[in-house]
């Protein structure tokens, strides 16, 4: 299995097709952003206009894209990957992160076009995706999954086969990133009570770098972007409202009641709506601390 193809060179895909280069994968890709593009050529990928010409071209073609509304125009759009039905049997893998309706949808329509599909969100970031260390949870087929596991183990470190259900993947994500939000918002307001008792950062995550206090959040959130008051997106908090927003509409359609869940889902909504949005999700603790300074003032 030598012929990749590659939908979505962003943050996340781009790293994700220069290791398949640097691993001797033949690697077709498409993107709206020209200059990335140019970046993936000058790496000798090939570079593809449409999306559906990529069906029947390549053996596996991965996806990766930041909303939903992105992932239904590349797969059902005018130029969509399922425009016609392949004669190869395609296998598809979405590494984004969609509702588990969407899954479900685009299963149906991968198998009524003859290609396979399944749903592998990601977890582990820029940093994941460059270093090949990501998770993937893979949802479908164990069958069609088990040929595609090498090329994964190419990709990243972590690599699992949550079920047969299509969207059992995409569960595991959304529990991921539900959690991620609850220890981003944890760390925000943990650290603004010792800015105000004056306590020194660096010397409070060396102490709860070894206690019960710990957490990769924590760690990613304060070493990469609070410590060096730097908020450049490595992931935003508009994505994270988006994943939240799944999380809390599987809740409800399993009639489970979160209402921390929700309360958090509204706080990010709101920081979200003051600016903060094209942020990383650790500029939380910028907002905690600019609320707070605004209530002493």
């Amino acid at each position: 299995m030598k012929k990749i193809g590659f939908i979505g060179l962003g943050n996340m895909g781009f790293p994700m097709v220069k290791n398949l280069l640097a691993d001797g994968y033949i690697v077709k890709v498409f993107d709206i952003n020209e200059d990335v593009l140019k970046k993936c050529e000058d790496l000798n990928a090939v570079i593809i206009d449409s999306p559906e010409k990529l069906v029947d071209d390549v053996d596996v073609l991965f996806t990766s894209l930041p909303s939903e509304e992105i992932v239904q125009n590349v797969y059902f759009g005018p130029k969509g990957l399922f425009n016609e039905k392949s004669k190869s049997k395609t296998i598809m893998v979405d590494t984004s992160t969609v509702s588990p309706t969407l899954n479900d949808k685009l299963k149906k329509e991968a198998e009524a076009s003859n290609n396979h599909f399944l749903a592998a969100p990601v977890s582990g970031g820029v940093v994941g995706a460059e270093n090949r260390t990501l998770t993937f949870m893979v949802g479908g087929s164990e069958e069609t999954f088990h040929q595609i596991e090498d090329v994964l183990n190419h990709l990243g470190e972590n690599i699992f086969h949550v079920g047969e259900a299509i969207d059992s993947g995409t569960t595991v994500k959304l529990i991921n990133n539900l959690l991620i939000g609850f220890y981003t918002a944890g760390v925000s307001e943990a650290l603004h009570i010792a800015n105000k008792q004056g306590i020194d950062l660096d010397v409070l995550f060396e102490m709860l770098n070894v206690s019960y206090g710990q957490s990769r959040i924590y760690d990613r959130n304060y070493n990469t972007f609070i410590r060096e008051d730097n908020y450049e997106p490595g992931f935003s908090l508009d994505l994270l409202v988006k994943d939240l927003n799944f999380a809390v509409d599987l809740a409800d359609e399993l009639d489970l009641e979160l209402p921390i869940s929700k309360d958090l889902l509204n706080l990010y909504k709101n920081v979200s709506t003051e600016g903060y949005g094209k942020k990383d999700m650790s500029v939380l603790y910028e907002r905690v601390r600019d609320q707070s300074n605004k209530k002493n003032k």
